[in-house]
């Protein structure tokens, strides 16, 4: 044995072994100085955070989170990857989504993508889309044997797949050199507008597909109309198995193998800023595909080809620039988990049609994850994570509890009709709006670190919607009807309506609470007006008048709310204040109207004081 020379560097193992107790007792002391009297597995508990779904993550994870054996990458149950290298190779493929109506303008900005680092297309065609018409003109100039094409056509995917044909054809690409997805998805188009289609056309691409096109995939099994519709990551990954079982049954029942069958579905998946979340999700969705491959009797037909898209759900209007950050950490969490396809929605989606900028932005974003940052060198770079292997295992059980509810209504289609999946992602939503309204789930630049100066960013409105189906929703929506109403004022009066800071006290007594006060408040388009100079009750009222405001809130600390805040609360009642607010805990003050704090409902705040300031 080598005995290496005393250089002054310690090495980890001439320490002692620390015991999972030991650090339990730590943790029991911390809480109990923050007031919580817990000890051995409560304490651990107590630090846990809860997630949808009925799960929580741990503070801690150790060699003791036992999860199923992940197999190795490109083998069953394809937890590691659907292949043996991964992304490896050649990195993931970068697919930016198109979906302007105009072909010539598609064109232009399908050619500047696959010059400037994109590998596939993803067109929106359609209604409101690229008119099938038009599909030839947009794709003018495309090697189609290089960049392949995944089409979007809701109702229409049947004649857009027979004019990407004919294309085909005309450019004398070979049928094997085709490559891409149809993208044929009856159920997920129902799910979206309402309206029922025949899956008879889409069996009939597929078997198409699997008999000349090899390199082609007839159908798309979306799951993003019910992340969109405010659904969990189980219930994304129980809706898109029950899709794809249905649709395994119209293949198989057409005549084609299960082989064939699951060789003509590609997956499509929401990626979000919960990024151990996103790695966990992906890899379960392998891991469940690749179970009912087997019990369908075609286990090596079981690797679930995947396509991340940066979840619109998380994009916010206001401050739309650090959506740039939330889209970078879902694309590193679509990456580490092991997607084939990722696409990454530009900054500026919720606005309307991208500009180039944005459009750069969005690429580029791949760009650097894959070449600067090296992320596909590495097979499964989560793996062996105590953390993500026990989340991907829980995962994976929610999931599959969530299929077998839908299996037990009588399968996708049936699910959806019968409204137990709109129920069923309703009541998820609501109590992550109970969250966002609480602030418990922050939105930076939106319900946390708003900024009321900043200049809107304008944009082409995007295609219309069609109506029926799932609602979508948005993180920001309640807060965005707030700040809406602001807006609205600022344009009809010239001002926004104001709140006045009551601070009491030295700086050290009232700036945290005056912080808070007005990041809430601004949360709602209400400008805070901040004295920092109120010293009594008579200083405070004066202020009070000349600020402009009409409703008011004390700023202090808890000893000078006992001395000072019934006073100067009277005060300011008495100079015009139709309201008064104290941040800090509910107490029983007879001229303190309400109280702001930590976990307080701030959605319901602010929109009774824009009522009452008469702020329509």
């Amino acid at each position: 044995m080598t005995v290496l020379p005393d250089d002054g560097l310690s090495l980890a193992a001439e320490f002692p072994d620390a015991t999972h107790e030991q650090w339990q007792r730590l943790v029991e002391g911390v809480l109990r100085k923050s007031g919580k009297d817990v000890s051995g597995p409560a304490a651990e508990e107590a630090l846990s955070t809860a997630l949808e779904d009925g799960l929580s993550t741990r503070p801690l994870y150790t060699a003791r989170d036992a999860a199923p054996d992940a197999g190795y990458p490109g083998f069953a149950p394809f937890v590691r990857g659907g292949t043996v290298a991964g992304t490896a190779p050649s990195g993931w493929d970068v697919r930016q989504r198109h979906a302007t109506a105009d072909p010539a303008r598609t064109n232009e900005t399908v050619l500047a993508d696959l010059e400037n680092g994109v590998t596939s297309l993803w067109l929106g065609v359609g209604p409101g889309a690229l008119p099938v018409s038009g599909l030839a003109r947009a794709l003018e100039g495309v090697y189609l044997d290089l960049a392949p094409v995944a089409l979007d056509a809701g109702g229409e995917f049947e004649p857009a797949a027979r004019a990407l044909f004919r294309l085909y054809e005309e450019r004398g690409v070979p049928k094997d050199a085709a490559r891409g997805t149809l993208g044929a998805d009856p159920i997920g188009h129902e799910a979206r507008t309402g309206e029922r289609l025949d899956p008879a056309a889409a069996v009939e691409l597929a078997r198409l597909c699997g008999q000349e096109y090899p390199g082609l995939r007839a159908l798309a099994v979306d799951a993003l109309p019910y992340h969109e519709a405010g659904g969990s990551a189980a219930q994304e990954l129980g809706a898109s198995l029950a899709t794809a079982v249905a649709y395994l049954r119209e293949l198989t029942d057409a005549g084609l193998d299960v082989e064939a069958a699951c060789a003509q579905l590609e997956f499509r998946y929401a990626a979000t800023a919960d990024q151990f979340l996103t790695i966990a999700k992906l890899r379960a969705a392998r891991r469940l595909w690749a179970r009912v491959a087997e019990v369908c009797g075609a286990p090596d037909a079981g690797a679930q080809r995947q396509h991340a898209v940066t979840s619109p759900v998380m994009m916010s209007r206001r401050d739309p620039w650090v959506n740039m950050l939330r889209t970078t950490v879902a694309c590193l969490g679509a990456g580490v988990g092991g997607a084939d396809s990722v696409t990454v929605l530009p900054f500026d989606h919720s606005l309307g049609l991208p500009d180039a900028f944005a459009r750069r932005i969005a690429r580029n974003t791949s760009t650097i994850l894959l070449e600067e940052s090296h992320l596909a060198r590495v097979i499964d770079p989560a793996g062996g994570s105590w953390y993500v292997e026990r989340l991907t295992d829980e995962l994976a059980h929610a999931g599959w509890e969530f299929f077998q509810e839908i299996e037990r209504a009588g399968g996708q289609a049936a699910a959806l009709r019968s409204g137990l999946i709109g129920e069923r992602l309703a009541a998820t939503w609501a109590k992550r709006s109970e969250k966002l309204a609480k602030r418990r789930e922050p939105i930076t630049g939106v319900s946390e670190f708003p900024n009321l100066t900043e200049r809107p960013v304008e944009r082409e409105a995007p295609p219309v919607q069609a109506p029926g189906g799932l609602p979508r929703v948005r993180r920001d929506e309640a807060y965005e009807i707030l700040r809406s109403r602001s807006d609205a004022h600022l344009a009809s009066t010239g001002a926004r309506p104001r709140v006045f800071l009551a601070a009491l006290g030295p700086a050290a007594a009232h700036t945290a609470r005056a912080s808070f006060a007005s990041n809430l408040f601004q949360a709602g388009g209400i400008e805070a007006v901040h004295d920092p100079a109120t010293v009594d009750a008579t200083t405070a009222a004066e202020a009070f008048k000349t600020s402009g405001a009409t409703v008011a809130c004390l700023c202090s600390s808890d000893a000078l709310y006992e001395e000072q805040a019934d006073e100067v609360a009277k005060a300011l009642k008495s100079a015009g204040a139709g309201r008064v607010f104290l941040a800090g805990r509910p107490a029983e003050r007879p001229d303190v109207d309400a109280y702001v704090f930590a976990g307080c409902d701030a959605v319901s705040v602010l929109s009774s004081t824009l009522d009452h300031m008469g702020v329509a």
